[in-house]
This record gives structure tokens, C-alpha cells and sequence, in this order.
């Protein structure tokens, strides 16, 4: 056991808390995928204490991914960290309000976030290919699966940003990120993580299956 005095044994991948299947879990990718979970869990409940939780799993995960080099993992997390201030402050605008309701795309905004999608993977996935040629000294490294990486950081800043609007489709992307992480994860050897997506996938399931109902709801509610 390392000597926790030392905050740098906290957030090295290559220290371990335990051993899973004769899988190596270090101290960050357990606390990481436990504050996820909470994250998520908190998601599919519309609970705003969802984003605190998202921020404190972003930060640890941004050291993980720098180290195993998903560096367009580890922008995301960037990402979401400044997207968890904005959720948190516009959920609690609007309970303060009054809360917005679910919403739905139409197919041709579905179609468009598709096109979208494709495109932003095509040109980040080259450039993030090409890093560690133009920032050798930050990155020493070439990335890893450059445009798997990139299809999951791109989708879930969509779905990030259809999270904090409550638009439905937040919940598809997400389980398409959520498989797309599962293997991704396992081929890079964070088993742990990639067993957080797994249960992530099922989440996603009840966070349709809520909104759906939520939804349902305020339809209804609003011929009355």
C-alpha cells in the first residue's frame, strides 16, 4: 500500500488499491468510478446534485485518461467540468422557478446531430492523431484509438448539453458512449472502468425509461 501522505500515490494509475480478477485497481480509477456512478445514478433520478457529484468524477478521470493517453478523453473531461457549473447553476435556477420540462428532438435535428457527430470525429480524430507530433513535450505518446476516443468525447458533449436542457435524446447518446466506452476501456486495461460503463449502459436504460414517464407525465398534465 502506498503512502497516502503523498497525494501523488492518490492519482497514479500505477498504484494499487486492490486487486479485481487479477486486475490491478489503482486509488483514482476506484474513487473515479464510484463518484461517476453516484453521477449518473443521480441523472437518470433528474436529481441536480447530479453535477457537483459529475465534477469531483471529471477531475479524477482527466488524470487517468492523461496517463494511459485517451487524450480526447481527457480534453472531455475539461469539458465536463465546466459544463457540471453550468448544469448545477441552471437546475437550480429553474427549481428556484420554474422546472423545464422534458423535450424532445425532431428528426431532422436528429439527423443533424448525427451529420454533426460524424464530421467533428473525422477532423478532431485527425487531429488528435497528429498531438504528440505537434506537443511532443506535453504529450510523448501517440493517442490511442484516436477516433474511437473522439466518437466518445463528441457524443458525450452533446449529450452533456442535451442533459442540462432536458431534451430526451440526451439518454440515446449516451448508450451509444456507453458501449462504444465499454470496449474501448477493456482494450486499454481499466477493466474497472470499463465495468463502470457497463453498469452506466443499464443506468441509461432507466434514465429513458424515467424521462419517458416524467414526459408522459407533463403531456398529459398539459391538456388538463
Amino acid at each position: 500500500m502506498p503512502d497516502l501522505s503523498s497525494i501523488s500515490a492518490l492519482f497514479d494509475v500505477k498504484e494499487t488499491f486492490f486487486t479485481v480478477f487479477e486486475h490491478p485497481v489503482s486509488y483514482v480509477e476506484f474513487i473515479g468510478t464510484v463518484l461517476g456512478l453516484i453521477s449518473v445514478f443521480l441523472a437518470a433520478r433528474a436529481n441536480i446534485f447530479t453535477w457537483p457529484t459529475g465534477i469531483a468524477n471529471a477531475i479524477f478521470f482527466l488524470v487517468i485518461f492523461y496517463q494511459i493517453n485517451l487524450y480526447s478523453d481527457m480534453f472531455l473531461q475539461i469539458y465536463f467540468c465546466g459544463m457540471g457549473i453550468y448544469g448545477w447553476f441552471s437546475w437550480k435556477h429553474k427549481a428556484e422557478h420554474r422546472q423545464s420540462a422534458i423535450r424532445t428532438l425532431t428528426n431532422t435535428n436528429r439527423l443533424r446531430l448525427l451529420a454533426l457527430i460524424t464530421a467533428v470525429t473525422l477532423i478532431m480524430g485527425t487531429l488528435i492523431s497528429q498531438i504528440h507530433l505537434v506537443l511532443p513535450n506535453i504529450f510523448e505518446k501517440p493517442a490511442s484509438y484516436p477516433y474511437v476516443d473522439t466518437f466518445i468525447a463528441i457524443s458525450s458533449i452533446l449529450a452533456t448539453i442535451l442533459l442540462a436542457r432536458r431534451v430526451f435524446e440526451t439518454w440515446i447518446l449516451w448508450i451509444l458512449v456507453d458501449i462504444t466506452s465499454i470496449g474501448l476501456y477493456s482494450v486499454k486495461g481499466v477493466k474497472l472502468i470499463a465495468l463502470e460503463f457497463v453498469i452506466f449502459l443499464a443506468l441509461a436504460v432507466l434514465g429513458i425509461l424515467s424521462w419517458y414517464r416524467l414526459w408522459k407525465k407533463e403531456r398529459l398534465a398539459a391538456f388538463e
